[in-house]
Protein backbone atom coordinates (compact mmCIF):
# COMPACT_ATOMS: atom_id res chain seq x y z
CA UNK A 1 0.00 0.00 0.00
CA UNK A 2 0.97 3.68 -0.51
CA UNK A 3 0.83 6.06 1.31
CA UNK A 4 -1.41 9.96 -0.17
CA UNK A 5 1.29 12.22 -0.37
CA UNK A 6 -0.09 15.54 0.30
CA UNK A 7 1.20 18.59 -2.13
CA UNK A 8 3.13 22.05 -0.33
CA UNK A 9 1.22 24.81 -0.68
CA UNK A 10 2.35 27.25 -3.50
CA UNK A 11 5.04 29.95 -2.10
CA UNK A 12 2.97 33.13 -0.85
CA UNK A 13 4.20 36.58 -2.10
CA UNK A 14 5.54 37.29 1.66
CA UNK A 15 7.70 34.17 2.01
CA UNK A 16 8.83 34.75 -1.51
CA UNK A 17 9.83 38.88 -0.85
CA UNK A 18 11.37 37.26 2.27
CA UNK A 19 13.60 34.71 0.83
CA UNK A 20 14.85 37.50 -2.00
CA UNK A 21 15.66 39.88 0.70
CA UNK A 22 17.45 37.86 3.41
CA UNK A 23 20.33 37.74 1.41
CA UNK A 24 20.81 41.57 0.72
CA UNK A 25 20.02 41.94 4.66
CA UNK A 26 22.53 39.80 5.46
CA UNK A 27 25.57 41.24 3.31
CA UNK A 28 24.41 44.61 5.35
CA UNK A 29 24.67 43.31 8.44
CA UNK A 30 28.12 41.85 7.55
CA UNK A 31 29.16 45.31 5.72
CA UNK A 32 28.73 46.96 9.36
CA UNK A 33 31.00 45.02 10.79
CA UNK A 34 33.88 45.65 8.45
CA UNK A 35 33.30 49.29 8.18
CA UNK A 36 32.47 50.34 11.77
CA UNK A 37 33.42 54.47 10.58
CA UNK A 38 30.09 54.14 8.41
CA UNK A 39 28.20 53.88 11.44
CA UNK A 40 25.85 56.65 12.68
CA UNK A 41 26.02 57.23 16.05
CA UNK A 42 24.03 60.30 17.54
CA UNK A 43 24.74 61.44 20.85
CA UNK A 44 23.24 64.89 22.87
CA UNK A 45 25.78 67.68 22.66
CA UNK A 46 26.11 70.51 25.75
CA UNK A 47 23.67 73.68 25.96
CA UNK A 48 22.84 75.25 22.45
CA UNK A 49 25.43 72.93 20.68
CA UNK A 50 22.62 71.07 19.18
CA UNK A 51 23.72 67.36 18.24
CA UNK A 52 27.01 66.02 16.96
CA UNK A 53 26.81 63.44 14.39
CA UNK A 54 29.96 60.97 13.65
CA UNK A 55 29.01 59.67 10.10
CA UNK A 56 31.51 57.43 7.58
CA UNK A 57 34.59 58.94 9.27
CA UNK A 58 33.65 62.34 9.65
CA UNK A 59 32.60 64.74 13.27
CA UNK A 60 30.37 66.84 12.69
CA UNK A 61 28.89 69.40 15.19
CA UNK A 62 26.92 73.29 15.26
CA UNK A 63 28.79 75.49 18.21
CA UNK A 64 27.03 78.92 18.97
CA UNK A 65 30.11 80.86 17.41
CA UNK A 66 31.17 83.01 14.58
CA UNK A 67 33.35 81.46 12.26
CA UNK A 68 36.56 83.66 13.30
CA UNK A 69 35.99 82.53 16.78
CA UNK A 70 35.73 78.26 16.13
CA UNK A 71 39.22 78.91 13.87
CA UNK A 72 40.77 80.11 16.05
CA UNK A 73 39.70 77.52 18.59
CA UNK A 74 40.07 74.98 16.30
CA UNK A 75 43.66 76.06 15.45
CA UNK A 76 44.41 76.24 18.95
CA UNK A 77 43.20 72.70 19.82
CA UNK A 78 45.47 71.35 16.65
CA UNK A 79 48.80 72.88 19.12
CA UNK A 80 47.33 71.48 22.40
CA UNK A 81 47.80 67.87 20.58
CA UNK A 82 50.58 68.08 19.61
CA UNK A 83 49.62 68.01 15.91
CA UNK A 84 51.78 69.24 13.02
CA UNK A 85 49.34 72.33 11.29
CA UNK A 86 50.44 71.76 7.54
CA UNK A 87 47.53 74.57 6.31
CA UNK A 88 45.24 77.27 7.42
CA UNK A 89 42.62 79.12 5.44
CA UNK A 90 39.82 81.36 6.35
CA UNK A 91 37.47 83.32 4.93
CA UNK A 92 33.99 84.94 6.25
CA UNK A 93 32.00 81.41 4.92
CA UNK A 94 34.75 78.76 5.26
CA UNK A 95 37.78 78.15 6.92
CA UNK A 96 39.91 74.36 6.43
CA UNK A 97 42.93 73.59 8.77
CA UNK A 98 44.51 70.41 7.43
CA UNK A 99 47.05 69.09 9.71
CA UNK A 100 49.60 65.54 10.42
CA UNK A 101 49.62 63.30 13.59
CA UNK A 102 52.49 62.08 14.81
CA UNK A 103 51.68 58.68 12.69
CA UNK A 104 50.92 60.95 9.41
CA UNK A 105 47.29 60.48 9.21
CA UNK A 106 45.95 63.80 7.67
CA UNK A 107 43.41 65.84 9.84
CA UNK A 108 41.02 68.17 7.97
CA UNK A 109 39.28 70.56 10.21
CA UNK A 110 35.89 72.23 8.33
CA UNK A 111 34.87 75.13 9.84
CA UNK A 112 31.78 76.53 7.92
CA UNK A 113 29.55 79.61 7.98
CA UNK A 114 25.86 78.58 8.82
CA UNK A 115 24.80 81.99 10.80
CA UNK A 116 26.10 84.92 11.83
CA UNK A 117 27.06 83.26 15.49
CA UNK A 118 27.11 79.29 14.13
CA UNK A 119 29.47 77.41 12.95
CA UNK A 120 29.35 73.96 11.52
CA UNK A 121 32.66 71.86 12.23
CA UNK A 122 33.68 68.84 10.72
CA UNK A 123 36.55 66.87 11.70
CA UNK A 124 37.96 64.26 9.79
CA UNK A 125 41.00 62.21 10.48
CA UNK A 126 42.29 59.83 7.70
CA UNK A 127 40.37 58.31 4.86
CA UNK A 128 37.82 56.44 7.11
CA UNK A 129 38.11 58.38 10.48
CA UNK A 130 39.26 58.35 13.89
CA UNK A 131 36.30 58.88 16.54
CA UNK A 132 38.67 59.00 19.13
CA UNK A 133 40.64 61.52 18.09
CA UNK A 134 38.06 63.42 15.78
CA UNK A 135 36.23 63.40 19.56
CA UNK A 136 39.36 64.59 21.23
CA UNK A 137 39.64 67.19 18.98
CA UNK A 138 36.14 68.64 19.22
CA UNK A 139 36.39 68.56 22.93
CA UNK A 140 39.30 70.52 22.75
CA UNK A 141 37.60 73.34 20.30
CA UNK A 142 34.53 73.35 22.73
CA UNK A 143 36.77 73.99 25.45
CA UNK A 144 38.43 76.69 24.07
CA UNK A 145 35.37 78.80 22.79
Amino acid sequence: MHEAVTPLPAPTMKSTSLTRALPALIIALASLTLCPGCVLLLVGAGAGAGTVAYVRGELSDNVDYGIEAATRAAAKAVEQLHLVKVSERTDALLGVIVARTGDDKKVEIRLERVGDSVTRIRIRVGTFGEQPLSQALLDKIHSDL
